[in-house]
């Protein structure tokens, strides 16, 4: 698994990841700064010791002389974020004269690398990887695209907390207990089954199982003919929505393809957005074709204006070409499906880069009422929102991303790290951007930047260094140019990192 999942802290409602500086309550991130997280993490360490006060300084401003008053204001912050107990108490003991002693209790479930994330106080669900079961191998292409379009049907549902699906593939072909697969993505609920697609026929099995008690709480097997596919979609989603909530309900109206050859060229793309160049280009392909094969299919004109984008990305920014072109394929998107948040988010993300703010606002606002289980719209949100100065704004954002997608694309892990720079969280940025996920990515810019802050130069002009070997045309004037920046003091401290770590002008 790729998450760093050893750090988690479980104590009442609460998850405290410091290595991702995160603090969840009940699946809701916590906002609080990162001097009141660095003492949070220090006392829940050692539950029940007394921490004298000098330890405690020392854990929240490593190397740096500061006055007593810091600490009682930071405690102070830190108790009124986490609330009263329980039982009424204070997660937080004050020892007079000497520190303070943390009196909750650490949840041990488990070893110390499969702490749980807390359930949502709605249905929660998360759909594993259906199971190719047909002889031909190029058949599971059609089983994840099952399962991805499942997800997605679902997450539209309002009531509903559905786990996004980067996060249910981590578990492709892996055998694992419902119950450790529930307890490690935070969910009650699992979907599973399998698909054989043969001679035009679709054989379909699936099963709504509570992880808590393993009851199979809904299951059905569905024998169509494969033009059928998408009304069978529908149906499971409605069947899951009945067991879940009580009430048989339509799933919101989605545009489909009309073409299957469009669709199974669509879903073998989505695979490939995250990729390297040669990948993005195999994808443009796929895509291309399947706009020509149906015209109307909103989907493949969403991916083809990422896949744009990614150009952009692998080739040191947007050319005036590409920006005209990766724009008017999201407004097609969303023009053809006007209820499809992941092309709301495209486009809302792209206008921020045509720095028509105002628009853009309001279709990222649009996407997270369409549904608000879209992680990735989350994260997107996060990136604009930390450019444009609201820094705790935007933490909160890529937090409430990583609870919905916890194995997410390595792009998450960069816009974590960008958040945690602009919140002057160095160190933990340093942590997040050395991830593997992210590590070998254009993240590197923001990891010299904050080895550069910290005082540590030799370090920061390495990865600087690194980072040119693979975007050999950047310059820290076209970056800032070009970024979406509202707040000239934000804009300033990423400049600032970017010259003392030696980055071209």
């Amino acid at each position: 698994m790729r998450r760093m999942q050893g750090s988690r802290v479980v104590f009442g409602p609460f998850v405290l990841d410091p290595g991702a500086g995160t603090l969840f309550r009940n699946a809701e991130p916590v906002a609080v700064g990162y001097r009141a997280l660095r003492l949070l993490a220090a006392l829940v360490a050692r539950p029940g010791e007394v921490i004298g006060k000098a330890e405690l300084m020392d854990a929240a401003w490593p190397g740096m002389a500061v006055e007593e008053g810091n600490l009682t204001v930071q405690i102070s912050q830190l108790r009124k974020a986490l609330g009263p107990t329980a039982d009424g108490g204070e997660w937080i003991a004050t020892i007079a004269r000497v520190g303070y002693r943390f009196t909750g209790a650490i949840d041990e479930r488990g070893d110390a690398k499969r702490l749980p994330l807390p359930v949502p106080d709605k249905p929660s669900i998360a759909v594993l990887p259906f199971v190719n079961l047909s002889n031909d191998p190029e058949q599971e292409s059609f089983a994840d695209g099952l399962t991805e379009d499942l997800i997605t049907d679902l997450s539209r549902i309002s009531g509903l907390f559905v786990i996004a699906r980067n996060s249910s593939f981590a578990y492709k072909k892996k055998v694992m207990d419902v119950r450790a697969i529930a307890d490690d993505l935070g969910v009650r609920y699992l979907l599973e089954g399998s698909a054989r697609r043969a001679e035009g026929r679709v054989r379909i099995n699936a099963q709504l199982v509570d992880a808590t008690s393993g009851d199979h709480l809904w299951a059905e097997r569905f024998d169509r003919d494969v033009k059928d596919i998408f009304a069978v979609q529908d149906e499971v989603t409605g069947k899951i929505v009945q067991a879940l909530l009580g009430q048989l309900r339509t799933p919101p109206a989605r545009n489909r393809p009309k073409n299957l050859e469009a669709y199974d060229l669509c879903v073998r793309a989505r695979k490939l957005m995250d990729d390297a160049p040669q990948a993005a280009q195999e994808a443009h392909l796929m895509l291309t074709r399947a706009v020509a094969l149906d015209p109307d299919y909103a989907e493949a004109y969403r991916w083809l204006a990422m896949n744009h984008w990614m150009g952009w990305v692998h080739s040191d920014g947007p050319t005036d070409a590409g920006r005209i072109a990766a724009l008017g394929l999201a407004r097609k998107a969303v023009a053809i499906d006007p209820n499809d948040a992941g092309c709301r988010w495209i486009l809302a993300y792209l206008l921020a880069y045509e720095r028509n703010f105002a628009e853009a606002d309001r279709e990222f606002a649009k996407a997270i009422e369409l549904d608000p289980n879209e992680a990735d719209t989350w994260a997107a949100l996060s990136d604009i929102t930390i450019l444009a100065g609201r820094i705790e704004e935007g933490i909160e954002h890529i937090g409430k991303a990583f609870r919905l997608n916890p194995y997410p694309a390595s792009w998450y892990y960069l816009t974590l790290g960008q958040a945690l720079y602009a919140a002057r969280r160095y160190e933990a940025a340093i942590e997040t951007l050395r991830r593997d996920e992210t590590y070998r990515t254009s993240s590197r810019r923001f990891l010299a930047a904050s080895l550069a802050q910290l005082g540590r130069l030799d370090e920061a002009r390495t990865e600087a260094e690194l980072f040119l070997v693979g975007n050999p045309h950047f310059t820290t004037r076209h970056w800032a140019a070009t970024e979406p920046f509202r707040d000239a003091a934000t804009l300033e401290h990423f400049v600032e990192g970017y010259r003392k770590a030696g980055l071209p002008e």
